[in-house]
């Protein structure tokens, strides 16, 4: 499955794709070239991918994180995207095309995951009880931003709902991960979801 990715995304010129052999050269690879985008597995040699989802996370923030993995676990997936990871695809039923989309989605600052694990997360949603909500320290913009991520949007998409700038969108984001305590967009959407700060979703 990884040779025929790899083929795919080197095909593309529009990417520059750099393998590398395990997470701690991973690590390394991210501290000297940051990536927009990571590909890891939940299942790797030595540390695992959730752990160096979180390290790749610490040392760069504005890197895309997507598990491509084998693990139907929803243990996995939640683990995952507390880590940071933007993106969760099952090989069993993703193609080499849509992890190359997958790979576009996540650089442009959009979120996606496997129809199968959406699934368990809605069911997981079902299953929390609403405890205290942090989005009461979020400005009225905050929010709002907040629910256009929540609904998919880009932060150029967003920028344009609000009509304001994409990198204002980007400062709101940032602001709104930090008071939340999370580490990826895609956690505060799921966050937004099950508090129930949107209703169109």
């Amino acid at each position: 499955f990884r040779r025929g990715v790899s083929m795919v995304l080197s095909a593309d010129p529009d990417l520059d794709l750099v393998e590398v052999n395990g997470g701690d050269e991973a690590l390394e690879q991210v501290a000297d070239n940051p990536p927009d985008v990571v590909l890891l597995d939940v299942r790797m040699p030595g540390r695992s991918g959730v752990e160096i989802c979180a390290a790749i996370k610490a040392t760069s923030p504005s890197t895309g994180i997507i598990m491509l993995t084998a693990s139907d676990e929803e243990s996995d997936l939640y683990e995952s995207i507390k880590s940071g990871a933007s993106g969760y695809l099952l090989k069993d039923g993703s193609t080499y095309d849509q992890v190359a989309e997958a790979v576009r989605l996540v650089a442009s600052g959009q979120s996606l995951i496997s129809p199968t694990m959406a699934t368990k997360l809605l069911e997981e949603f079902v299953q929390i009880s609403k405890g205290p909500s942090p989005s009461a320290s979020l400005t009225v913009r905050e929010l709002q931003v907040l629910r256009q991520v929540a609904r998919g949007l880009s932060n150029r998409e967003i920028a344009g709902e609000l009509y304001i700038s994409e990198n204002t969108v980007k400062n709101h984001i940032r602001n709104i991960l930090e008071k939340l305590q999370m580490k990826s967009r895609m956690e505060a959407a799921m966050y937004a979801v099950r508090s129930k700060l949107v209703d169109d979703v």
